[in-house]
């Protein structure tokens, strides 16, 4: 901020024969102007390696000082954590753009905007968003390579751990098995099929780090052919 100083003289105005002028800030004086950092997502689930796409600026109150200078920055703080990490940057903060952000944990997410002073003096005040969470669940391939065998893969890492198959009865899933992952985080089984279709799900559960997962799939008999399934 630009400040205009008086110094007082020991000689009054009168005996100078002086008029006292009301003395004003230049027209083009520089400015305060306060920002506001938001930051949103199309989505609040995510799978594990997804890309996020979030949408995030820095605003003004000032419609005629509305772009402000300088970089704004994302943060994540992961469970069991308590510090915010940067994650990436942009000096286009007017509408932020933060690229190559993939969903790795549950975790909240916010920008913080230092400030910043422009071209004419004008300075811009500090702010951050609200922080913003999402839930990721783990990635679960599960293949069909013939008949009803299934093979399945969970990613990051959950070897030799369970992985629960439901069976769906009426409109209700009921537990029909539960198996284990190997050292590869990989497991396999076969599914029994009917005339009628029957619906399985394979569930992992969640925990502080990543939502509960689920896929779920059908199997049915034909007279002529080998039994099905069909995974989704």
């Amino acid at each position: 901020m630009r400040i205009t100083r008086l110094i007082a003289g020991t000689v009054s105005a009168g005996l100078l024969g002086v008029t006292p002028l009301a003395i004003s800030a230049p027209a083009g004086a520089a400015v305060t102007v306060t920002t506001a950092t938001s930051l949103t997502s199309d989505q609040t689930a995510y799978v594990y390696g997804d890309k996020i796409y979030f949408d995030a600026a820095v605003t003004t109150s000032d419609p005629n000082n509305a772009y402000a200078p300088g970089s704004a920055t994302l943060y994540v703080l992961t469970p069991g954590s308590s510090a915010w990490t940067p994650v990436s940057s942009d000096e286009g903060v007017s509408y932020l753009y933060f690229t190559d952000v993939k969903a790795t944990s549950n975790a909240s997410y916010k920008v913080v905007y230092p400030g910043g002073t422009d071209g004419s003096g004008n300075v811009y005040t500090a702010s951050e968003s609200v922080p913003f969470t999402i839930a990721t669940a783990r990635k679960m391939t599960i293949k069909n390579p013939r008949g009803t065998f299934i093979k399945g893969k969970i990613k990051p890492d959950y070897k030799k751990k369970k992985v629960l198959i439901q069976k769906k009865v009426g409109k209700k899933w009921k537990k029909f098995r539960t198996l284990k992952t190997n050292k590869k985080s990989a497991f396999q089984t076969t599914l029994p099929a009917s005339r009628k279709r029957t619906f399985f799900r394979f569930v992992v559960k969640g925990n502080s780090m990543y939502a509960a997962s689920a896929q779920e799939g059908s199997t049915i008999a034909y007279r002529s052919v080998a039994p099905r399934a069909s995974l989704r």
